[in-house]
């Protein structure tokens, strides 16, 4: 296994949404864990508006979804059935753009390069808010973006790695 880059997990909000800069993990637990009953932000936390919250993500088919819901939820593949998965970033985007009370989650690389369309979230891994960490390239290559940071691997052949243009 060759460490090849790291990346991380966006979770961004529409830009409208005032009400909230850091989510906590076990705030994102509560909304995407399987059975999650939460239907507005106000069921996340009081002091948040009654706003239908609408949930975007990656399909099942996709890498970015087992890491997300095995660093959120504790297991890989469990997620609430209360979301439009996709495995097309741009209709996450278009989906959290499109919805006052959107949310969604993918992958960093297309967050940075569509930071005018939607607002990524600061992530606490504790209760304190106040340790909520931004995502930036820094925070994602030195693994501070917790748990929402992750290596990338390319495998090879064993074999493989006696040829000159593999090293």
């Amino acid at each position: 296994e060759l460490l090849v880059a790291m990346d991380g997990l966006t979770v961004c909000v529409n830009p409208k949404n005032d009400w909230v800069d850091t989510i906590t993990v076990a705030q994102l637990k509560k909304i995407w864990e399987p059975g999650s009953t939460v239907k507005s932000w106000k069921d996340v936390d009081p002091g948040w508006p009654d706003v239908p919250l609408v949930l975007f993500g990656a399909g099942e088919e996709s890498g970015t979804f087992d890491y997300f819901t095995e660093a959120i939820n504790g297991k890989e593949d469990s997620i609430t059935e209360n979301y439009s998965p996709s495995a097309d970033d741009n209709v996450t985007i278009t989906g959290v753009a499109g919805e006052k009370g959107g949310m969604g989650f993918f992958g960093c690389a297309y967050y940075f390069s569509n930071q005018d369309k939607v607002k990524a979230l600061r992530i606490s891994p504790t209760e304190d808010v106040t340790a909520g960490v931004a995502l930036t390239p820094e925070s994602v290559t030195s693994g501070e973006y917790r748990p929402l940071s992750r290596p990338l691997f390319i495998y090879v052949k064993k074999s493989s790695l006696a040829r000159q243009d593999v090293q």
